[in-house]
């Protein structure tokens, strides 16, 4: 018990906060970082530059450090480094991909699957990916203020079908815990509420977000707590998130993880495989496997359907079925999410 207690303090004392306020944000620092060959790096610069123009660059240095030094190709560089392609407007692509304007009955609630509803906590993120389907979302008109939560929870206590509430954003660890765990407290009062739900890329990101404080009050109340992880690649795995999600499994939290399957990222057998068995390797369970979301700026990440079955397939045949995520799609108007049958 001494031992575990003065791991925790040690993690808590790097401060996440710091780690976020430091992320890299010009496009010049993080290619000088990885040592990207000199001759390319104007060409890259000059299309990050327009690029974040729409969507800014942001990398936590936690995150920068596990990328591949001199390797454009890198995977997790790739899923944050702007590039021209996101200027393209595409056929069949949208600012909307999943229809969430309509489903938003008021500031900070979506409410897309029976007995579940989404608040949107935060308007930003610890990292930018660029295949992010929310890119465009209208976080301004979504956002109550710290003071104007209240109406989003007598949407929920209004309606006896919600038994889940899911946090998400943006990245909803970006609040402090203190007002997390006053969120939490107001929602466990709501009667028929019994699961909470958190979705974010934070732990991966930057692992120290993971404080002794945040686990007291995510696993503090009669809520079941289920943190949803978003993890590509299994470099994007290192010790310190290894440490954090054993912290949180040791507490009983329910840890799972979805992907996002990225042309060029992790759209290859062995990549989803070795990403599964890593998960797994840390007490985090593969969950969903996403097609990409067709939102405008993306399409380059974008894997065909057929493509992804016979991936998906391969991966079947390699892995026990619990290390095999589903093959999943969204479509704007659906019941709930699609899975891509083989």
């Amino acid at each position: 018990m001494t031992q575990t207690c003065k791991k925790i303090t040690a993690v808590d004392k790097l401060g996440w906060q710091q780690a976020l306020q430091t992320a890299i944000n010009d496009p010049a620092e993080l290619l000088t970082y990885l040592q990207i060959e000199p001759s390319l790096i104007p060409q890259l610069l000059k299309q990050a530059h327009l690029a974040s123009r729409e969507f800014a660059l942001r990398v936590p240095h936690s995150f920068a450090q596990r990328m591949q030094k001199g390797d454009l190709h890198d995977p997790l560089l790739r899923q944050v480094l702007p590039i021209s392609a996101e200027l393209e407007c595409q056929a069949g692509y949208s600012y909307d991909p999943l229809g969430e304007q309509a489903v938003n009955p008021q500031a900070g609630v979506l409410h897309k699957y029976h007995g579940r509803v989404l608040l949107t906590i935060a308007s930003s993120c610890a990292v930018n990916c660029r295949y992010c389907f929310r890119r465009h979302f209208p976080y301004q008109e979504n956002n109550p203020g710290r003071k104007g939560w209240q109406a989003a929870l007598d949407y929920i206590a209004g309606d006896t079908s919600i038994q889940e509430v899911i946090l998400s954003g943006g990245d909803p660890l970006l609040n402090s815990d203190k007002w997390l765990a006053q969120l939490a407290s107001q929602l466990a009062a709501i009667k028929h509420v019994k699961t909470l739900r958190i979705h974010t890329r934070l732990p991966i990101v930057i692992p120290q977000r993971i404080t002794a404080e945040f686990i007291a009050w995510f696993n503090g109340s009669r809520l079941k707590p289920v943190l949803v992880i978003h993890c590509n690649h299994a470099r994007e795995i290192d010790a310190e998130v290894a440490e954090a999600m054993q912290r949180l499994h040791t507490a009983g939290i329910t840890l799972l993880n979805q992907s996002v399957l990225l042309k060029g990222v992790n759209d290859c057998v062995d990549v989803l495989c070795e990403l599964s068995e890593r998960l797994f390797f840390i007490n985090v369970l593969p969950y969903y496997l996403h097609m990409l979301d067709a939102v405008q700026g993306a399409a380059h990440f974008a894997v065909d359907k057929e493509k992804a079955r016979r991936i998906h397939e391969k991966v079947s045949q390699q892995l026990p079925g619990y290390l095999v995520p589903k093959l999943v799609m969204e479509q704007a108007g659906a019941k709930a999410k699609l899975t891509v049958k083989d």
